[in-house]
């Protein structure tokens, strides 16, 4: 008697597993790598293709006469704005002796408030000589339109204060034409205009006095500024070394490719749902993993590489073999996203049971993977569904076929009654790996394992159920009693000719 135990789930599991995270964009590498590549082959490229213009820059002291301490910048923020008028472009061109417009002046440079009363200006030309010389009449049209303000300004002060302090006089003339050179008089009446008379003169006097101090203060102002506001770093051509700018720039596209790659690494994982985890593809098929095989390549391994595959491939086939002659029943080999493999195994297969007699393999692929191997003198006898009737009961065969998308499930039960799934990691969605294992659980075909290809090699997570005895003899009761009855070599004949007269082309009725 066989105890199955099957473990509960975790009430304290999180929300997101981000190990099959990590592990799907760890196996997508080639895109994130690709694209930072990428990014910084295009960095570099921009530095190259799109160089900048020759550009100088330009500091200036501007002096306000209403400078604060506690100013937050609205001052030097108003120079910038009126450094982008076509007023000062128009001087700046005028002493450049220049035929532009302003207004594509103005596209050329712009002004940057460093402080509360420094400015830097940028300007671009034709060469760094140009560039220089727009920099440095740009600088003086600013300087001579500031001071200019700022004279103007001071003077309109003075002449306000100066046509105060005139009514002033005026006044104060009138007021001494009222008191005249009248002589003290008893009449209090009298005496208290007069005190009146008197104390306007002095309030007015006192007054233009105040105008006059006031005028000439506004008019001392001026010159502070004017000698305050000037160029205080020379204009110079900026430097520009392409190497630096492709290092930078390629940095800046490495990084920012690899930012974008792993994002959509991560977006596609989560969205498209493909276990890479032999925990995970071993609970969503229901059958532990029994081998682990890299994927089939085109090109030649590492030498280190190819003899772990070879170590690897004998394991299996030596399993897969004393599974194949202990058995009472016919086994396939079923692959979901590596036929090229899958083809690989079912050779190596026949190679180990060609000892004990003929081996024959029912290609049920959907490529040529397998036919072409029909023909050769030393290779196994691979028959299509077609001929598969013709195969004499008493001659060991298994037979190979797919579980991918388009699968005719009613035709796997003719290539085997237990299967061996050779499933690809990362390559069926979880929803798929679920429609599988319930297909063949509808065929009564019990899956004795799954042999895993290109495994992520930091997979540390466990393959084997704990019920997966339980899962692999699914629906044994059922074939026992059938065999009894009917016998497993005249079943597996009947099976064949059913095959054989309904499917013609069984690579084509698969996909």
């Amino acid at each position: 008697m066989t105890t199955s135990k099957t473990s509960e789930p975790s009430a304290a599991a999180p929300l997101i597993d981000l190990q099959p995270l990590v592990v799907a964009v760890r196996r997508r590498r080639r895109l994130w790598a690709t694209l930072a590549l990428l990014g910084l082959l295009i960095g570099a490229a921009m530095s190259v293709v799109m160089v900048p213009p020759p550009t100088a820059v330009t500091k200036l002291l501007v002096a306000h006469q209403e400078d604060q301490p506690n100013d937050s910048g609205t001052l030097i923020r108003t120079d910038v704005q009126l450094l982008g008028t076509t007023r000062i472009a128009a001087k700046a061109l005028q002493s450049l002796k220049s035929h532009d417009k302003p207004e594509d002046f103005i596209a050329d440079y712009r002004g940057t408030g460093v402080t509360n009363n420094l400015m830097q200006i940028e300007v671009k030309g034709a060469s760094d000589t140009e560039a220089v010389a727009r920099a440095k009449a740009l600088a003086d049209a600013f300087i001579a339109d500031h001071v200019q303000r700022m004279q103007e300004t001071a003077k309109a002060e003075a002449k306000a204060l100066l046509d105060q302090r005139d009514r002033m006089k005026d006044e104060l003339a009138q007021v001494n034409k009222s008191i005249g050179n009248r002589p003290p008089t008893s009449d209090p009446k009298a005496s208290a205009n007069s005190e009146s008379l008197f104390a306007r003169r002095a309030e007015l006097t006192s007054r233009i006095s105040d105008f006059d101090q006031r005028a000439a203060e506004a008019r001392t102002g001026a010159p502070k500024v004017i000698s305050g506001t000037q160029i205080v770093d020379a204009p110079r051509a900026v430097p520009h070394s392409v190497p630096k700018a492709a290092a930078t720039n390629a940095l800046i596209g490495l990084v920012l490719g690899l930012v974008v790659g792993l994002a959509i690494s991560a977006v596609t994982a989560v969205v498209a749902d493909r276990p890479v985890l032999r925990r995970d593809i071993a609970a969503n098929l229901g059958a532990s993993v029994i081998a682990e095989l890299r994927r089939t390549a085109l090109r030649p391994r590492r030498p280190w590489q190819r003899k772990r595959t070879r170590a690897a491939r004998e394991r299996l086939t030596t399993s897969l073999a004393r599974t194949v002659r202990g058995s009472t029943e016919p086994v396939s080999l079923l692959e979901l996203g590596c036929a090229r493999s899958t083809s690989v195994i079912a050779l190596d297969l026949a190679e180990a049971l060609a000892p004990d007699g003929p081996v024959v393999i029912i290609d049920g692929l959907p490529g040529p993977q397998l036919a072409d191997h029909g023909n050769k003198p030393d290779g196994p006898t691979v028959v299509s569904g077609k001929d598969a009737a013709e195969i004499a009961p008493t001659q060991r065969r298994f037979g190979v076929g797919s579980v991918a998308p388009g699968t005719a499930w009613t035709d796997l039960q003719y290539l085997g009654d237990q299967t061996v799934l050779v499933v690809r990691a990362g390559h069926g969605s979880a929803a798929w790996l679920h429609t599988v294992a319930r297909q063949l659980a509808d065929l009564n075909i019990p899956v004795i394992g799954v042999v895993l290809i290109d495994p992520d090699p930091r997979d540390r997570t466990d393959g084997t159920l704990w019920d997966g005895l339980h899962t692999a003899l699914r629906g044994h009761t059922e074939r026992l009693s059938r065999q009894k009855q009917n016998g497993t070599g005249q079943r597996w004949s009947e099976r064949l000719q059913m095959w054989a007269t309904r499917v013609p082309d069984s690579g084509q009725e698969a996909h």
